[in-house]
């Protein structure tokens, strides 16, 4: 696996939405089946399809839904790529020209599945030298670019992303307000005022980046729900699934299980 770049494979087998989803990093969906359906502030609704790559831009806060198939679950690919790869490949585009929050390459008309599969194949070949895989990897951004796609590059990380970056180092930690301050360099105070640009408080930005890493790892791993509960910092499974249910209108182990 590439520093730079993670592979995800996303199953759900409910529909369930969420809300406020923030993406810290440029992420990829190959949407392999089912469908996803997004709300942006800046964009209004937009759906993707089976065989369509919808791309979050670092920073986007969406309300989200993946849709499963009629006796079926929802599957997808999803793709994480660093600040530096995305710079390497659009640096010299102006941030304005590039600030939607979700872009959605359409299947019929780009075949992003041929771009998916040089990913997969070049993250999968470990006989292949650290300097072509990094160059392999550029691939389908170069493509995508090609194409008259653009991302945001020189992405300068906002207080919500900066702390949430902290906090995933080790989400089981018991994160306190006054050393999330001092690791940051300000005081109490300072560090309530900086958050407060962002519409979020610390408490909330340490529930919803638990509670979000824990949404990621049932959708993605076949642990089991109090495994996951503690991993993501819950002092326990229910008090997991209460914050869970509280926010996403669904139970845990509902994202893996079809209704009747």
């Amino acid at each position: 696996m590439d520093s730079n770049v993670s592979i995800f494979q996303i199953t759900q087998a409910t529909t369930a939405t969420f809300t406020k989803l923030y993406f810290r990093l440029t992420f990829f969906f190959f949407i392999q089946r089912g469908s996803k359906y997004v709300l942006s502030p800046k964009q209004g609704e937009m759906l993707g399809e089976e065989g369509d790559l919808m791309i979050f831009a670092p920073g986007s806060m969406v309300t989200m839904e993946n849709r499963p198939v009629m006796e079926g679950d929802y599957r997808a690919l999803g793709v994480c790529y660093t600040h530096d790869l995305i710079n390497s490949v659009f640096s010299d585009i102006p941030k304005s020209d590039a600030a939607n929050d979700v872009q959605i390459v359409r299947a019929a008309e780009h075949n992003p599945s041929d771009i998916l599969s040089l990913i997969q194949d070049t993250l999968d070949n470990d006989a292949l030298p650290d300097t072509i895989r990094h160059h392999r990897l550029l691939e389908p951004l170069l493509w995508l670019r090609e194409q008259g796609f653009q991302l945001p590059a020189q992405v300068e990380d906002g207080p919500i992303s900066q702390v949430r970056s902290l906090i995933e180092t080790d989400l089981s930690h018991s994160w306190r307000v006054d050393e999330v301050a001092q690791h940051f360099a300000m005081s109490e105070a300072t560090m309530r005022r900086w958050l407060s640009k962002s519409g979020q408080g610390f408490a909330k930005i340490l529930l919803h980046t638990r509670l979000e890493h824990g949404l990621s790892l049932l959708q993605t791993t076949d642990s089991r729900v109090s495994e996951i509960a503690l991993d993501c910092g819950f002092k326990t499974p229910s008090h997991f699934s209460d914050a869970f249910r509280k926010r996403f209108g669904i139970k845990p182990k509902d994202i893996r299980l079809a209704a009747d």
